[in-house]
Parts: C-alpha cells; structure tokens; sequence
C-alpha cells in the first residue's frame, strides 16, 4: 500500500477496524451508503456502477479483493489482473465527490481461519444459496457460487451499505445474491445495472485483457448470437429448445472459421441455455412469463459470458 498514490477526496482503507471507524462516522451524520464490490481491474463497466451508485447515495464505497474462496484450484487466481493503482486514477476520473472510499482488505483478515483453494481443505464459516447455484456457471464452477456469497456476505457485513449494485453481466450472481440478502435478512436493496458493451458490442469484463487482438473479433460472437436469439423470440419464436439450437449453430460456426484460420487456438461453444426469470430454472418448452438467455464460451484460454434477459424487470 506504501506505493500505492491516493487520489484526493478518496479514502483508502486496508484494515477492516479502520474502514468500519469511517463508515460509522456517515452513520453519525446520517448520510447514505452505496457499495460496489469489486475483484479490482476496473472497467467501464464497474464505473457505470459506481456512478448509479452516487445518484442515489451520498457516499460510494468499493471493495477491491481477489476473492480465493471462488477460484478452483485450477483457475486463474494468481494471474487474475491486480492494477491497484489504475483503479484508483479510474476513479478518481469520475470526478470529485464520486467515489468517497475503497477497502482493499487483506487474505488473511478476510478468511481468519485461512482459506484454500481445495474445498474440502477448508475451515472457517462459508454461505450457499442453494436451488440456484448448481446450474449454469455452477455445472463449470461448482463452488464458484460459495465462495461469492461467502465473500459477499462478509463485507456486506462489514461496509453495512444501503443500497448494493452488481452488473447485469453476471445474471446468475445477481440471483444469488439477491436471495441470500432476503433468506439472511440483510436490510440492504440491492440493484441490476445493465451490462456495458464496447463499441462492437462485446461486454465489459476484467478478462478481456486476456484477448488477442483476433480473438476479441472473434468473441462478438456472443453479443451476435444473444442478439439473433432475441430478435427470433420478439418474432414469435418462443420455444427454448428452438432458440438454443439456433444459438449453438452460431456458436459452432464461429468455431469452425477460427479452425479454418489455423491460428493455434480455438472457440468452443460451454453452454447456451434459456432459464426462468424467477429462479433461474432451465426452460426446455415454451417460454411464459420472460427469461434470461446466458451462455459462456471458450475464446482461447479465456472464459466469457454473456446474457440477455427478455421481458424481466432489472432495478436499474
């Protein structure tokens, strides 16, 4: 933290103690509380949230933590991108007033008992929101979803927000959270901000810097694919195994031409699939009361998602 530069009007805390000592003085001078948490390499997408956050809120806090607890052992954690300082200097852009406050707590304050990547290595006190976390990312990641509302609930508890914003990108985080905010009576409402899109259409992630230059053309398929699914069902079209199969056919053929380019690596299609809007429920027949189209994709070594979602409300 020593080499860290603060920006003006940002408070920078690394110990819990010392952040719940400023967020008790907001209490004292009764203003309110927005928080976006964050794994850090912010994007435009987290700034968006950022800002959501301040126009309803008197102060923004974030939280910049690589979360152990949701990276299997074969994962990218000690490669997922840490720009502490660029995260900053992004915030600071925002303008004065904006972002009042970042806690970038340490490992071992955050898992007092420790935490390792091999689940059943570890000890201490971990949440799961069942019902909801075993399908989709959950069928790849299977305690991906553990780890982020252990994570979650954590500085929930720590930062005792009014209000807390996630992006749309991450749909079945979304659900999970918001369930384990109403199952463990945690009084703070939580908002869904749209996914942010580059100019192409490719949705904002800290993983994009992953990407070659060929593969980020390539990964559009995506947002092309997910936009084709939703025009079929404005059209009429609104049974899911007819959407999905349409959707795996764009996906196979994106594949086909990286193979045809024999650039050494490949796209390959995890899954497509078409859930409840209410509980995230696989769809098979005909879609009733709207849903959330999600997939994810191989670009390479990097892992994509994306989603639409089609007659659901989102909070913001």
């Amino acid at each position: 933290m020593s080499a860290i530069k603060c920006p003006p009007g940002i408070k920078v805390f690394n110990k819990i103690a010392d952040f719940r000592q400023w967020r008790r003085s907001l209490l004292l001078d009764q203003k309110t509380l927005g928080y976006v948490p964050t794994m850090g390499a912010l994007h435009q997408g987290h700034l968006a949230l950022v800002t959501a956050a301040k126009k309803r809120c008197d102060h923004v806090a974030l939280t910049v933590f690589v979360n152990p607890a949701q990276f299997a052992p074969t994962e990218d954690l000690s490669t997922y991108p840490r720009t502490l300082q660029s995260d900053l200097d992004k915030l600071a852009s925002l303008g004065p007033g904006v972002a009042s406050a970042v806690l970038v707590p340490q490992v071992q304050e955050m898992y007092p008992a420790g935490i390792e990547l091999d689940v059943s290595k570890q000890k201490g006190t971990f949440v799961e929101v069942l019902g909801i976390s075993n399908q989709l990312e959950g069928t790849t990641r299977p305690n991906f979803f553990r780890g982020v509302a252990t994570v979650v609930s954590k500085f929930l508890n720590i930062v005792q927000p009014e209000h807390v914003f996630f992006g749309q990108k991450d749909i079945q985080q979304c659900f999970v959270i918001r369930d384990m905010i109403r199952d463990l009576h945690i009084p703070t409402k939580m908002h869904i901000c749209r996914t942010v899109r580059d100019e192409n259409g490719l949705a904002l992630s800290s993983r994009n810097v992953y990407l070659s230059g060929s593969q980020k053309q390539y990964a559009l398929v995506l947002s092309q694919t997910l936009k084709q699914m939703e025009e079929m069902y404005r059209s009429g079209t609104h049974d899911a195994t007819q959407l999905v199969q349409a959707g795996t056919q764009m996906i196979q053929e994106a594949s086909k031409k990286v193979e045809a380019s024999k650039e050494g690596w490949e796209l390959k299609l995890d899954y497509v699939s078409i859930n409840s809007a209410k509980d995230l429920q696989e769809i098979k027949g005909e879609i009733h009361d709207g849903c959330v189209i999600s997939m994810a994709v191989y670009v390479g070594k990097t892992r994509l998602i994306d989603n639409v979602c089609l007659d659901m409300e989102l909070d913001d």
